[in-house]
């Protein structure tokens, strides 16, 4: 690890292999916490390069316990975090509304690290049961029509990171990585990043693959899009731009798509939108979201996505994709 990190400090980039080599080494403890809080804060001062990512996805994807959905058109919702922002549980919410409009859903989420509340913090918060069993999340899917993947449980390599990850409390590289290893490599897969140039490194790697994909990232910051402004969208036969005034609304507060300061707080901004309770801009926020989700999966334009996401929300079908699952979490 010493003539790695002195390498990566001159900044010298590693080869594909070689960053696979560092995190199979890290997963068999072969380095010690600090040597592994040094190599990851490395990386907070430069970016990760193209074959370092690819290195480290292909690492974890060989090294976690996989799924085998082929059977099903599944997507998965999910972030990089590390934006910063704070805010509600969108992609989450999002990824119900897509399931109440019909489409599998399989999300891959972990506990939040440089945020108030991941994904799995507010699953969690609501009575949601984390398993890795294959039978289980196809009951889940088949019922609920979307199933919950914990990282944690797929990806048992990484219990030497999680504890130096959680001290820190600051995005890593680990951040980059997990929309990239979902465990049952879903066929569709939408991925807000939080910077322009990691949206260049997502497209790239995601154009060498079969996958049907969206590439989020909101100009001013947010890895999804926040209608608080223009969003660059990279997809698998596009790249663009899409505008607040493109959804026929104008452009929203940031503090109006704030996510409160506790796990409990947004857990209850996550019952209050899937009840109909939550404003027109959390409402137009998840459902924008949700839009694109459904129209990567249907070939729809993102409008087409978007009225069908309002359906689903509006008519109680992604409420009632949360409670199917909470039934089953029993």
């Amino acid at each position: 690890m010493k003539q790695i990190l002195n390498r990566l400090i001159n900044h010298e980039h590693l080869e594909k292999e070689e960053a696979r080599a560092v995190l199979v080494n890290i997963s068999e403890g072969k380095y010690n916490h600090s040597q592994i809080a040094a190599f990851l804060t490395v990386y907070m001062m430069r970016n990760v390069c193209l074959e370092e990512l690819e290195g480290f996805r292909d690492a974890l994807l060989d090294l976690c316990l996989s799924i085998d959905f082929s059977d099903y058109n599944t997507i998965d919702l999910c972030g990089t975090g590390g934006d910063g922002k704070n805010t509600f549980n969108i992609s989450t919410l999002a990824s119900f509304v897509t399931a109440g409009a019909g489409i599998k859903v399989t999300k891959h989420g972990n506990y939040g690290v440089s945020s108030v509340s991941g994904s799995s913090n507010v699953m969690e918060a609501l009575g949601i049961n984390f398993t890795n069993n294959e039978d289980n999340l196809k009951r889940c899917l088949d019922k609920a029509g979307i199933c919950v993947l914990h990282a944690p449980l797929f990806h048992p390599a990484m219990k030497n990171v999680a504890p130096i990850r959680r001290e820190l409390g600051v995005k890593t590289f680990f951040n980059m990585l997990g929309p990239m290893v979902n465990p049952v490599n879903p066929k569709n897969q939408l991925v807000g990043v939080f910077d322009l140039e990691m949206a260049r490194i997502y497209g790239y790697l995601y154009q060498k693959s079969e996958k049907n994909y969206a590439v989020l990232h909101a100009i001013d910051g947010y890895d999804e899009i926040s209608l608080t402004g223009p969003t660059k969208i990279i997809s698998k036969n596009s790249e663009g731009f899409i505008n607040v005034e493109n959804f026929g609304m104008n452009k929203i507060q940031e503090s109006e798509i704030y996510g409160g300061n506790t796990v409990r707080e947004s857990a209850e901004i996550f019952q209050n939108i899937l009840n109909g309770k939550g404003t027109e801009a959390q409402n137009n926020v998840v459902c924008a979201n949700a839009g694109m989700a459904i129209s990567v999966v249907e070939n729809r334009t993102i409008l087409q996505g978007f009225e069908k996401a309002k359906e689903s929300l509006q008519s109680g079908k992604a409420l009632n994709s949360l409670k199917k699952l909470q039934e089953l979490s029993k």
